[in-house]
């Protein structure tokens, strides 16, 4: 949602942080085929197929929403001293060091070989954004995860002064 708004976005780290999700779509029609074949285990139910960083997923979110957001990068000590928390703060996002170094390095290939895929990031992205222009107006005007806008140029605007700031 924020990304289709266009202008100015705030992006978490530097870009190379990796990131992982699935599209529930995708995960509700493995577990599925997983019931259905009689098929239970312990597996890493989450994508891509291949590791993807913050940059590529938010750039083929971009791309597939037809938004002329510009990123800002800034980076994940100064996220931290300003308050913002990953994932909800910074949706699909965890620092890539440190405690969180592992949380989207999950390796999925027992899923993988037992059937799971995954639609296009943009079909995804797409989708998503369709779905939300069809939801009531109050709901729209309250997003459940991310910064509002008004916390969002806050945030850019200190990291302007900092002296740190670069796109």
């Amino acid at each position: 949602m924020r990304l289709a708004r266009g202008g100015e976005a705030a992006a978490p780290g530097d870009g190379s942080d990796p990131v992982q999700f699935i599209d529930a779509r995708d995960l509700a029609e493995w577990t599925i085929r997983m019931a259905e074949s009689s098929r239970a285990g312990v597996f890493n139910a989450t994508g891509p197929a291949r590791p993807l960083s913050m940059r590529r997923m938010l750039g083929a979110v971009a791309t597939a929403t037809r938004s002329n957001a510009h990123l800002t990068w800034i980076s994940a000590p100064f996220l931290e001293a300003q308050h913002v928390s990953a994932w909800s703060d910074m949706p699909v996002w965890v620092p890539g060091t440190g405690d969180t170094a592992g949380f989207a390095r999950r390796d999925n290939r027992k899923a993988l070989a037992a059937g799971l895929v995954f639609r296009p990031l943009a079909a995804t992205a797409a989708d998503t954004l369709a779905w939300f222009h069809q939801q009531p107006a109050d709901r729209q005007a309250k997003l459940r995860a991310g910064l509002s806008p008004a916390r969002e140029a806050e945030l850019l605007a200190k990291w302007k002064v900092s002296g740190n700031a670069r796109t």
